[in-house]
């Protein structure tokens, strides 16, 4: 049988949530995975943390100060099988695209524990995969837990074998080669607005962009892989929850490198010119039988490798607090470890129920504020 060499539309959005407000966010997702599907795109990505909003006062503020806004931020983080990730399900099937959305993932089992997690939805609608970061970057341990490799697969699609990875994830060489391992050919990389570590000016001061540009270099060449690359925007929204009127904030973020989004090549070259600022939707069309060629030069999970010398083990098993019942494994993809779609969700059902089926109802989540 012939391999297949799929081409295709990807679009990044390059966007802002509505800060602190998930089902605002969710809504402005669903209008644009359709703007992105009328434009001819198979693939939408969004950016880490989507929904609702990246957690960026953990880098500003004393953790003493913070504590209403991790309130929120727990309040309006999602679940997998809620009606914010139902909804954006639901535009993918009625728009016939595959779609990427990052979030903050909140779970039954506590009302303060959250993961930064990304899910893949297909044309269908149905949950591909899920994956939460394996470990949170710096000031991001004040607000997220340590995720399990349960989502550390690459999903086999009709545009072809798709990964993804979660920021800082990406400076990790043993989480990307799991990925490479798995034949990727094209890698998803989410990033937030902008990441201050220091006052800007300072020669220290971290600069997200170029951070970017290596990081998602290095992967696609080393991959030889397409990488679409979405970071989000800071409105202005946004900067005034974040900075409550205090000048001296204002000026640090306004001052802090943005993240960029951009779409590379499996050579590391750009596909299109990166924008940085302002909110668009990056296209550009892939045709992955150009993952090919530069296999021949280095293919690091072929025969450019040892494995008499080096080897890489993968615990897949989902990590969760308590398990009931005869020691079947809660939150199971398929039982032999295969790529494929979720199985079932955290609380047991059938993550592939239809999105018009009726489901039961959920507690209030959402705090006055």
């Amino acid at each position: 049988m012939s391999v297949l060499y799929p081409k295709f539309k990807a679009a990044a959005c390059h966007v802002a949530p509505v800060f602190l407000d998930s089902v605002a966010s969710a809504e402005k997702a669903v209008a644009l995975i359709g703007e992105a599907a009328r434009a001819g795109a198979d693939l939408v990505v969004f950016p880490e943390g989507y929904m609702p909003g990246f957690p960026l006062w953990a880098a500003l503020r004393a953790p003493i100060h913070n504590h209403d806004l991790f309130k929120r931020l727990a309040a309006e983080s999602v679940r997998l099988d809620g009606p914010e990730i139902g909804a954006v399900r639901a535009a993918a099937r009625r728009n016939g695209v595959l779609v990427s959305l990052g979030f903050s993932e909140g779970t039954e089992a506590s009302v303060g524990c959250l993961w930064n997690a990304n899910v893949l939805i297909g044309r269908d609608g149905a949950i591909l995969n899920h994956h939460r970061k394996l470990v949170p970057t710096f000031y991001e341990k004040l607000i997220w837990a340590n995720g399990d490799a349960r989502g550390l697969r690459v999903t086999p699609t009709e545009i072809g074998r798709v990964g993804m990875l979660i920021c800082g994830e990406n400076t990790n060489p043993l989480a990307r080669y799991a990925l490479m391992a798995q034949g990727e050919q094209v890698h998803i990389s989410t990033y937030p607005p902008a990441w201050p570590t220091r006052p800007p000016g300072e020669s220290a001061a971290y600069d997200l962009k170029r951070a970017i540009e290596i990081r998602a270099g290095a992967h696609a060449f080393e991959a030889k892989v397409f990488n679409i690359v979405c970071s989000a925007v800071l409105d202005a929204g946004a900067k005034a929850i974040l900075c409550e009127g205090d000048p001296a904030l204002a000026d640090l973020v306004d001052r802090t490198p943005a993240g960029v989004s951009m779409i590379l090549d499996p050579t590391g070259s750009h596909v299109v010119a990166p924008p940085q600022g302002d909110e668009t939707i990056v296209y550009a069309d892939i045709d992955t039988s150009a993952c090919v060629e530069p296999k021949q030069f280095h293919d690091v999970v072929g025969y450019y490798n040892r494995f008499d010398i080096f080897q890489l083990s993968v615990d897949r098993t989902p990590r969760e607090p308590v398990n009931f019942g005869t020691g079947a494994r809660p939150m199971a993809y398929a039982a032999d470890g295969t790529d494929g779609a979720v199985g079932l969700t955290s609380d047991g059902t059938d993550a592939h129920r239809s999105l018009d089926e009726p489901r039961a109802a959920q507690p209030q989540r959402r705090a006055d504020h």
